[in-house]
C-alpha cells in the first residue's frame, strides 16, 4: 500500500484549506479503531473529513459520511466534547518538512485557538493528539507510556512535545543543479536510493514517478546517468518543489497506486480528497476482504470436517443396526430347533426357514439354547432402539452440513474484492455465521452490523431485457425469495446443489422468451458450486411455491411444482 508522504500530505492540506476553511465542527464520529470523521459545515456546504492513524493508511482527506451505527469509542466522544460548535481556522504544519499538521479549533475566526488537534503522519508511529491552548494533552488516539517510549511518552495532562526534527538534508529551490549533483552521486550507487539517502521529504512512490517522468531507470547507477539525463532529472526535481512552494497539484492515478504531481498519470483524479480516500478505502477493504474470506474459509472447513465425523459414526451405527433382522432371525431359528443344541457347543448351522440356505449361529458355550436365543433377541432389540436415536441425529448432522455448505458455496462465489458490495457481502455472511452460533461475535472486529439484509444484489439482463437478480449470500436469497419477488417473477436455483437463489423479474402480462429462461438458469448453475461444470440441472418455479420450512436456517428452502432446465455456467463468468 502507498503511503501517504510529505507531498501528499502537502497537497491534501493545500486543497483543505481552499475549500474548508473556516468550518463549524458538528459532529465527530470513529468508523473504527484507527479514524475519526469529523462533520466540517461551511457557508456553502457539508461533508466529513476523515483523520486516520492507520499504520499502513495514515492520511487526512475528505471522505464518504460514516455509517448509521452507534459509535463506541470513547476518543470521538472526547473530541465532539471538547471541539463541538467550534470553528476550524486553520490547517498547519507544525514545521517545514514535518509530517505533523496542527488543525486549530477556535470560537471564531480571527479569535485564538482554544484546542489543538495535532495529526502525525508518520506511519506505525501515527498518531492523532488533541491539546488546549496551553498545549497540554487532553486526550491521544493512541497513548505512549514511559515504559514504552522513554524518549517521547504521549500521556493525558503532560505537555505536547513534536516529534523528533529531521536530521537530513532539506531540499531547496535555491540549489544549484551542480550541488544537487554532487551530493546524490557523492556516493556511487542507484540513483534512486542515493536520492532518498540524501534528502529528506523524499519518498519510493514519488521518486518512481519522477524517475519515470524523466525516462531514468530506478536501480540505474550514479555513474552510469549522462549529462542529459541528470537534467531531465533536476528539471522534475525543480517543478516538484515548485509544485510545493505553488500548492497546485495535478492528481492521478498510476498503474499501481496514485501521484499528487501528475507523474505517470493513466487517469486524473477529479481532487486530491477523492483520491485518497478511494485509493485508501480500497486498499483498507481489499485487506479486510481477504483477511475475513480467509477466516470464514478456515472457520466453515473445521466445523465441516467435525460434523463429517459426526455424521460417519452416525452412519456406521445405522449401518451395525441394519443387523438387527439379522439377529431376530437367528434367535427365531435357534428357537426352532432347540432339540438339535448340545451342551458346551460354540456353533450351530441350520436352513434358512425361507431360502434353506445354512445359517452360521455362534454361541456362548456357557449358555443353553434359549439363553443364547434370548441374547440375540436383546441384540436385535438394542440395535433397534439404535436406528430409533441414531437417526434423527443423523438428520440433524446432515442438516447442518448441507447450510454450511451452502455458507461455503457463496463465499467461494465470491473469490475477490472489486467493490465495497463484496466486502459487505462477506460482513454479512459473517454476521449470519454469528447469528446461528457457529462463531463468536468477539473473534470477529465488525465495521457495521444491521439487522437487515442489504440489497446490493448481483444484477443482470437477459436478452429480451429483464432485470435478473441473485442474492449473494443466505440473508439476501431470504430477502429477494421471500421480500423482493413479486407474483409474475419466476425463482431459479441449482437442483439439490447449494447455490444463490436468482429471481427473474417479469412484468404483469409479460413473458419470458426461451433465451430469457435458459439466460437465466445458466446464471443460477454459474452461481452455484458446480459452477466448473458443462451442464447444471436447475429448477424454476413461481415464488409463491417456494417455502422455508419452521426453525429452518436463513437460505434453505423446499419448493413444489418446479420445472427443471439445464444450465450451462461456462461464459457466464466471462460477461
Amino acid at each position: 500500500m502507498q503511503p501517504v508522504d510529505f507531498t501528499t500530505l502537502k497537497a491534501a492540506c493545500s486543497e483543505l484549506r481552499a475549500n474548508w476553511l473556516p468550518a463549524r465542527t458538528e459532529q465527530v464520529f470513529q468508523r473504527d479503531r484507527y479514524t475519526i470523521a469529523i462533520a466540517l459545515r461551511t457557508m456553502k456546504k457539508r461533508d466529513w473529513l476523515d483523520i486516520s492513524w492507520h499504520p499502513q493508511a495514515t492520511r487526512i482527506c475528505i471522505g464518504e459520511p460514516p455509517p448509521r451505527t452507534p459509535d463506541t469509542f470513547t476518543f470521538s466522544q472526547q473530541l465532539i466534547h471538547q471541539l463541538g460548535g467550534l470553528a476550524l481556522v486553520a490547517i498547519d504544519f507544525i514545521a517545514p518538512w514535518e509530517r505533523v499538521v496542527d488543525l486549530k479549533f477556535a470560537r471564531r475566526p480571527g479569535e485564538e485557538a482554544l484546542y489543538h488537534l495535532y495529526v502525525e503522519v508518520m506511519g506505525k508511529y501515527s498518531n492523532a493528539i488533541l491539546t488546549d491552548a496551553r498545549n497540554e494533552i487532553i486526550t491521544a488516539a493512541h497513548q505512549v507510556s514511559q515504559q514504552q517510549s522513554s524518549v517521547r511518552p504521549i500521556q493525558t495532562g503532560q505537555p505536547y512535545e513534536p516529534p523528533p526534527k529531521l536530521t537530513g538534508t532539506i531540499p531547496s529551490l535555491g540549489e544549484s543543479q551542480v550541488r544537487w549533483q554532487e551530493r546524490v552521486s557523492l556516493v556511487p550507487g542507484g540513483i534512486k536510493r542515493q536520492l532518498l539517502k540524501s534528502y529528506s521529504g523524499l519518498s519510493a512512490a514519488l521518486l518512481d514517478t519522477m524517475l519515470l517522468t524523466a525516462n531514468i531507470a530506478t536501480d540505474t547507477s550514479t555513474d552510469a546517468l549522462t549529462g542529459d539525463d541528470w537534467d531531465r532529472l533536476f528539471a522534475c526535481w525543480q517543478e516538484w518543489l515548485q509544485t510545493l512552494e505553488t500548492g497546485k497539484f495535478p492528481p492521478a492515478w498510476t498503474e499501481n497506486g496514485y501521484t499528487v504531481m501528475g507523474w505517470g498519470g493513466v487517469q486524473p483524479a477529479k481532487n486530491i480528497q477523492q483520491l485518497l480516500d478511494q485509493y485508501y478505502t480500497d486498499e483498507l477493504n481489499q485487506q479486510l476482504f481477504s483477511q475475513l474470506r480467509h477466516q470464514l474459509s478456515q472457520k466453515l472447513q473445521n466445523i465441516l470436517v467435525k460434523l463429517g465425523t459426526k455424521a460417519k459414526t452416525f452412519k456406521d451405527k445405522l449401518q451395525q443396526s441394519d443387523q438387527a433382522d439379522e439377529y431376530r432371525q437367528k434367535a427365531d431359528l435357534l428357537m426352532a430347533h432347540l432339540h438339535n443344541w448340545q451342551p458346551g457347543m460354540k456353533e450351530m448351522i441350520l436352513a434358512d426357514f425361507e431360502t434353506n440356505q445354512p445359517v452360521a449361529i455362534a454361541l456362548q458355550p456357557d449358555k443353553n439354547a434359549v439363553q443364547n436365543a434370548q441374547k440375540l433377541y436383546k441384540q436385535h432389540q438394542k440395535l433397534k432402539r439404535a436406528r430409533a436415536a441414531v437417526e434423527p441425529l443423523l438428520l440433524e448432522v446432515q442438516t447442518e452440513i448441507d447450510y454450511l455448505e451452502q455458507v461455503e458455496a457463496t463465499i467461494s462465489q465470491i473469490d475477490k474484492y472489486q467493490t465495497t458490495a463484496d466486502l459487505q457481502a462477506l460482513e454479512e455472511i459473517r454476521d449470519e455465521l454469528i447469528g446461528q452460533k457457529y462463531l463468536e461475535a468477539l473473534e470477529y472486529r465488525s465495521r457495521s452490523t444491521t439487522d437487515t439484509a442489504s440489497t446490493n444484489f448481483h444484477r443482470y439482463r437477459t436478452p429480451s431485457g429483464f432485470e435478473v437478480l441473485i442474492g449473494r449470500n443466505n440473508n439476501q436469497n431470504d430477502y429477494l425469495t421471500f421480500r423482493v419477488a413479486g407474483d409474475y417473477d419466476l425463482w431459479f436455483h441449482a437442483q439439490e446443489i447449494p447455490g444463490s437463489h436468482v429471481l427473474l423479474r417479469l412484468e404483469p402480462g409479460t413473458v419470458a422468451e426461451e433465451a430469457d429462461l435458459q439466460f437465466t438458469a445458466n446464471l443460477a448453475a454459474y452461481f452455484s458450486r458446480a459452477r466448473q461444470s458443462d451442464q447444471v440441472p436447475v429448477v424454476y418455479t413461481q415464488p409463491n411455491r417456494v417455502y422455508k420450512p419452521k426453525g429452518a436456517k436463513p437460505g434453505l428452502v423446499v419448493y413444489k411444482q418446479e420445472t427443471i432446465i439445464w444450465g450451462k455456467p461456462q461464459g457466464i463468468g466471462d460477461r
